[in-house]
């Protein structure tokens, strides 16, 4: 199937006064919040201080460039946050027991993989929707590894800097979380633009019969894209180890997978597929970071900003289908 313009990811930095998308109406959204925040708050505009904001979303947004893809190919997947937490805390215990690190790491890489494998696998040839597929597979990549190795916080060895580089690295005084986040994005934005198979993500995602019919080979597409989202669930967890000096088997029982999804939504990739691109998590997640930095600052207690970020979630899908509305074929065959 030859490349179709219409699929290709939205260029974020071409305005349309007229009609702006969702993710230039929120970067412009963000851009003011700086401002108002910078004058208002004290240490708010310090060079450490917007470090410190990018660093903090840098482990969010590799994640959010996994779990943008899948939501472009107009699927979901939940398991992400397990994948991360289960496939590096089996990597740290096998280090702990003596294993190199190089070797530890190939293992968490072999399991965050077999994982994306697994779930695409059902997704694709049982035909069973992501939604419930990745929920179950979460539960079940969580409830193992409690099984054989019950330890809910397993800590890095502190004789392995390699390991912890892209965590707790610095390049010229910049954390090397932000440098990785953006290689994360600029690739990923590569493979969705300038490869027939990112084409055929977007086709997917815009209408999946109409591409199976022009000859897209949906099937292995959609197990493609889970074992992407297995790797960057990897490299997510690499930085994370880098950053904190564990991996907590309890944040698969948290939020954060929400935030994940909030970043992506929020951002502009629209949840009926085919819409969207990197730019949109990008813009996504510089904006929760930022609200989240100055909530921070102002000592606003979790509760609070729970709420303001599930308004803020609600008003992201609300904008998304005012946008992206959803049409008998799309409400057919859409249902994440």
């Amino acid at each position: 199937m030859p490349p179709d313009s219409r699929l290709a990811p939205a260029n974020g930095l071409r305005f349309n006064l007229a009609r702006p998308s969702q993710e230039q109406i929120v970067l412009l959204i963000t851009i003011a919040l700086l401002i108002a925040f910078s004058l208002t708050l004290k240490g708010f505009a310090t060079l450490n201080n917007l470090l410190d904001l990018l660093r903090s979303i840098s482990i969010l947004g590799i994640l959010g460039v996994g779990m943008g893809l899948i939501v472009i190919s107009r699927g979901i997947d939940l398991s992400e946050i397990a994948i991360m937490a289960a496939s590096w805390s089996i990597a740290l215990i096998e280090m702990q027991q003596g294993m190199l690190a190089g070797w530890a790491s190939i293992v968490a890489l072999g399991l965050a993989l077999t994982a994306g494998v697994v779930n695409g696998a059902i997704v694709a040839f049982v035909e069973v929707p992501a939604l419930l597929v990745t929920l179950a597979t979460g539960f079940a990549i969580y409830g193992l590894v409690l099984w054989f190795a019950p330890a809910y916080v397993v800590y890095a060895p502190k004789d392995a800097p390699a390991l912890l580089f892209l965590g707790a690295g610095r390049v010229a005084g910049v954390p090397m979380p932000i440098f990785v986040f953006a290689f994360c994005a600029i690739v990923m934005h590569l493979f969705l633009s300038r490869t027939s198979i990112g084409r055929f993500v977007y086709a997917q995602g815009d209408n999946p019969e109409a591409a199976h019919l022009s000859g897209v080979a949906i099937r292995p597409l959609i197990v493609i894209e889970h074992v992407l989202v297995g790797l960057l669930a990897w490299t997510a967890g690499l930085v994370w180890i880098g950053t904190t000096g564990s991996m907590q088997m309890a944040i698969t029982q948290g939020t954060m997978i929400f935030d994940v999804i909030l970043v992506v939504v929020i951002g502009g990739i629209s949840l009926v597929g085919g819409r969207g691109g990197m730019f949109s998590v990008m813009v996504g997640c510089v904006l929760i970071g930022t609200l989240l930095n100055a909530f921070t600052i102002m000592d606003i207690n979790s509760e609070v900003q729970s709420i303001i970020k599930g308004i803020v979630l609600l008003a992201a899908i609300v904008l998304d289908n005012r946008l992206h509305p959803r049409d008998e074929e799309t409400a057919r065959q859409g249902d994440l």
